[in-house]
């Protein structure tokens, strides 16, 4: 058993974004041991790789065509976000997809990982969370800390966005648009909590879609760091 195993069984999807999107599934993976440090050779391979796979893809369809990104705009829209302005964060590297940022080995890893299957997925610090992860539609009233002009601020998400959360507040806004500054993965992060969110294209394909997300992250985060421990689970 590992150290966040019984943190990683509380996570939960409140039935409110159950009702918006029934199809939805996330795709949790912790891992623990981690020594991704700065940008290397393994996660350029994985970067070089995913834009090699979706250059193709790209070159008679628009970004915001694709089937998946397409599915995640109507999510938007069905919490009353517009998504021409607050895009889902694989549609956001997409639109980078013909030089994807080298940013460190961790977020470079599952940065290649959401190009390839065109899904949002992010990565938080484990160290820096206080209670369970749990998706909810927000009230209005919770806490999320961002960055604003190189300080530290507070902002409030709209009533009924839909967020991630712990009990200290906002880790994520608009489903996964943006993450809290708190959550942040750092070169120094030895234990993350890595979201990767999943809608049906066709009726039900998303299972098998969070299948193979789930092996893909799992192949990236050992090949930019040897020796790490890894759990998973799918809600």
């Amino acid at each position: 058993m590992g150290t966040y195993d019984a943190w990683l069984e509380q996570a939960s999807i409140d039935d409110a974004v159950r009702d918006l999107r029934p199809d939805y599934r996330a795709v949790l993976v912790v891992a623990e041991g981690l020594s991704g440090g700065e940008s290397n050779e393994a996660s350029e391979t994985l970067l070089f790789a995913a834009e090699e796979h979706v250059r193709p893809l790209l070159e008679h369809t628009k970004v915001e065509e694709l089937p998946h990104i397409a599915a995640w705009r109507e999510a938007f829209r069905a919490f009353g976000a517009k998504p021409q302005r607050t895009r889902n964060s694989a549609e956001a590297l997409m639109r980078r997809a013909d030089a994807l940022p080298r940013i460190n080995a961790l977020t470079d890893a599952y940065n290649a990982v959401s190009v390839r299957f065109q899904t949002p997925l992010g990565g938080e610090n484990l160290a820096a969370y206080d209670g369970p992860l749990r998706l909810v539609r927000a009230t209005g009233d919770e806490e999320f800390d961002t960055l604003a002009s190189g300080a530290e601020t507070i902002e409030h998400p709209e009533p009924g966005e839909v967020l991630w959360r712990d009990d200290a507040g906002v880790t994520c806004r608009r489903w996964n648009w943006r993450q809290c500054y708190r959550t942040r993965l750092t070169e120094q992060t030895t234990d993350a909590v890595f979201i990767c969110d999943v809608l049906d294209v066709e009726p039900g394909d998303g299972e098998q879609r969070a299948q193979d997300v789930l092996g893909a992250l799992t192949e990236a985060l050992e090949a930019v760091s040897p020796g790490v421990k890894l759990s998973s689970r799918i809600l």
